[in-house]
């Protein structure tokens, strides 16, 4: 059984403020349709600050000896919502390809959907490759918001190549990630029915 105690501290605040970013940074990046020269550097501003945080509660929550369930399940919500949005609303803009958008967006709803359906026998935190998925996730969504119509043309070379890089470890990542949570599920089912299992002998034993 996940217990959420302790729910309210300074990094899951952090967390939060980071969710409560998005809508203002989708404002910020649809405003013109996206043609802003000055929208698109607000945008992206808003962007890095909400991504940054990520390292922030992470810190304070370490530091704090404060790290909780809660916080391990808002964490990759915050990001994913963040991350969401900026795909979306760049592939809609026309700034990306959809293909893109769609496997990153189905990566993460399903390993999602996964860490959810294995939370009754334990919690998934980020690994190591997780985490490299996050930031270089972030500084391609950061390169792709920027005004590239109107910056050098290199800039934009090194924006697909980052996302190309941040494409191939998603994926990677997941395939690692669905495998954990298979062996999660595994464990936590055999535990379970070693438990009924003690629970019938015990019963059966009694004086008829």
């Amino acid at each position: 059984m996940v217990s959420f105690r302790s729910e309210w501290n300074a990094a899951n605040a952090v967390t939060t403020a980071r969710i409560a970013m998005v809508p203002f940074f989708a404002w910020a990046l649809l405003a013109d349709g996206g043609e802003s020269i000055t929208w698109r550097w607000v945008a992206t501003a808003i962007f890095v600050v909400a991504a940054s945080t990520d390292r922030v509660d992470g810190w304070l929550a370490r530091r704090s000896g404060q790290v909780t369930d809660l916080g391990k399940l808002l964490d990759p919500i915050a990001d994913k919502l963040l991350v969401g949005a900026a795909l979306l609303i760049l592939s809609w803009l026309g700034d990306l390809w959809w293909w893109v958008t769609a496997v990153i967006l189905v990566r993460e709803l399903g390993i999602t959907l996964m860490r959810f359906a294995v939370l009754r026998y334990a919690v998934m935190p980020a690994s190591r490759g997780g985490k490299l998925k996050t930031v270089l996730q972030s500084v391609a969504i950061s390169l792709f918001l920027l005004p590239l119509f109107a910056l050098p043309t290199w800039i934009a070379v090194l924006a697909y190549c980052v996302m190309g890089a941040a494409v191939l470890v998603t994926v990677a990542t997941g395939i690692e990630y669905a495998i954990q949570g298979a062996r999660v599920a595994r464990a936590g089912r055999r535990g379970a029915a070693g438990r009924t299992g003690a629970v019938d002998a015990t019963g059966s034993s009694g004086t008829p």
